[in-house]
């Protein structure tokens, strides 16, 4: 998946390059003794920071690619680890033992200042899992915020395809809300823990850069992750911005999509089916169900290219260009309508399809082979890094609110593959487009423990009444006829 180098940021203090996917330190830094700083155990690696012919379509696999890389470095005590940025999940944690597909890992016996809960924990995303064990340590964040911070962490013990072949980073930092966290919401998030402590404005904002860059290699790409505040340089014109409907996942409202500047014509609860939230821990830009085929049918009937293999929009496939040749002119723009903060006016965010026809490296000498960054979901729309690399978020959880300004790096050729308009009348609308009942993961947990005791409790007693001898035998008369219409024969599984 794609790879981040973040610049992380703090309003009026100075910008620090932090190291994504590496092993090594900044230069400024230096182990205070040999013991501590071989905490993070294992070896030391880097990676270095129009119209056309459609000539072939390779087959592909897809799981390679559903884990977005969005990294920055944080200090624990003395020891440098290498984070994926996840605004999707809420638990902080990295890896403690050793693992096949892990550079490093922290060892936990040799920090001074790390405190066991004995509490266990397990995560799952869309693709792959985790369980460790809770606990606490210190953490600095050099040339930002100055002093240490006691954080809730999390230490990785087992995982199930988490850690990627190649992909270089220990751990993961979730930024949605408490209620998110594992194993309740009673674990304080990093950031609500940087808040209290520090005393830094609850609010961070967050640039991907990767716009027409291949989507895998040993490249990384730009970013920048700002704590505490927004920074006017990372973004151009006006920022816009949309309501957070619930505070679990940043759950905004979609009010409609356009292909080519065609609307699809959707129900627009159809596009928050059952939710649509704003995630970089996503690589692609996911649509429901119905959605997605509205958009992959209507961006075929508005592109230049006559024939196109299914599996290209189903990522099972890759399309092949020659070298020579940049496909994008063949696709339409795609735009997604949010509502303002004023609800009787939306805007829109558009993306070139440089943003979602993206190039895979390593294919062939003489061929460019691209991947559809669209994919279907089963229970959300969600932005992912595929519209996020055009913008500058903002995610202002002080006034629950979530802002997008087009990014200085959202170009290609020196030219803007992503765009922001407004305002525009929302009459053509539902007045609320979002399900007024909205099940947050917790409620469902509880709700599943409290049906599978239910079913424990009956099929107990269905279990005591089998074993308890009958004390009558009826004895039929011509009456007890047992006919078709009254014999769950009549009805059986076939």
């Amino acid at each position: 998946g794609r790879s981040y180098t973040f610049f992380l940021c703090f309003p009026n203090f100075m910008f620090m390059l932090i190291s994504a996917l590496t092993g090594t330190q900044p230069s400024t830094w230096k182990p205070h003794s040999p013991t501590e700083s071989s905490a993070l155990n294992g070896p030391q690696s880097s990676m270095c920071p129009g119209q056309g012919r459609l000539l072939a379509h390779i087959d592909w696999a897809k799981k390679k690619f559903e884990v977005v890389i969005n990294s920055f470095a944080v200090q624990i005590r003395t020891w440098w680890l290498n984070i994926l940025v996840d605004t999707g999940s809420s638990n902080f944690a990295v890896a403690g033992v050793p693992d096949p597909d892990v550079t490093s890992y922290f060892n936990t016996e040799l920090s001074s200042t790390y405190k066991s809960q004995g509490i266990e924990v397990t995560v799952k995303y869309s693709q792959g899992s985790w369980t460790g064990v809770l606990g606490t340590d210190v953490i600095t964040i050099p040339k930002g915020i100055d002093g240490s911070y006691t954080i809730n962490i999390a230490t990785i013990l087992e995982s199930e395809n988490f850690f990627l072949p190649g992909v270089k980073w220990h751990g993961i930092l979730g930024l949605a809300y408490d209620i998110l966290a594992k194993p309740s919401s009673s674990v304080e998030t990093f950031f609500d823990s940087l808040v209290r402590q520090a005393q830094i404005p609850n609010i961070f904002s967050l640039q991907m850069c990767g716009a027409g860059l291949p989507v895998s290699g040993s490249g990384t790409n730009g970013g920048s992750l700002v704590l505490g505040g927004i920074e006017p340089s990372l973004y151009k014109g006006n920022i816009w911005y949309t309501p957070i409907k619930e505070e679990w996942y940043y759950q905004v409202e979609i009010l409609k999509l356009e292909v080519g500047g065609q609307n699809l014509e959707l129900d627009c609860r159809e596009y928050n089916a059952d939710k649509a939230i704003v995630d970089s821990g996503t690589t692609l830009l996911r649509l429901p169900q119905k959605v997605f085929s509205a958009v992959v049918q209507a961006i075929a009937r508005t592109s230049l290219i006559q024939e196109f293999s299914s599996g290209f929009w189903s990522g099972s496939q890759l399309a092949c260009w020659d070298k020579t040749e940049r496909p994008w002119s063949l696709f339409p723009k795609l735009s997604i309508y949010m509502r303002d903060e004023n609800s009787s006016r939306s805007f829109r965010i558009s993306i070139l399809p440089q943003l979602y026809i993206q190039p895979i490296l390593g294919i062939g000498e003489n061929l460019q082979c691209y991947r559809f960054g669209i994919s279907s979901s089963t229970n959300a729309l969600v932005i992912g890094a595929t519209v996020m690399e055009g913008f500058y978020v903002i995610f202002d959880r002080a006034q629950r609110r979530v802002g997008f300004a087009v990014s200085p790096c959202a170009e290609v050729d020196g030219s803007p593959v992503s765009e922001i308009e407004g305002p525009f009348t929302t009459t053509d609308v539902a007045s609320n487009c979002v399900s007024s009942i909205t099940f947050h993961e917790p409620v469902l947990w509880i709700a599943s423990y409290a049906l599978m005791s239910l079913c424990g409790i009956i099929l107990l007693i269905l279990i005591i009444l089998l074993l308890i001898p009958p004390r009558c035998q009826h004895r039929y008369t011509d009456n007890d006829v047992v006919n078709d219409e009254s014999s769950l024969v009549r009805h059986r599984w076939k």
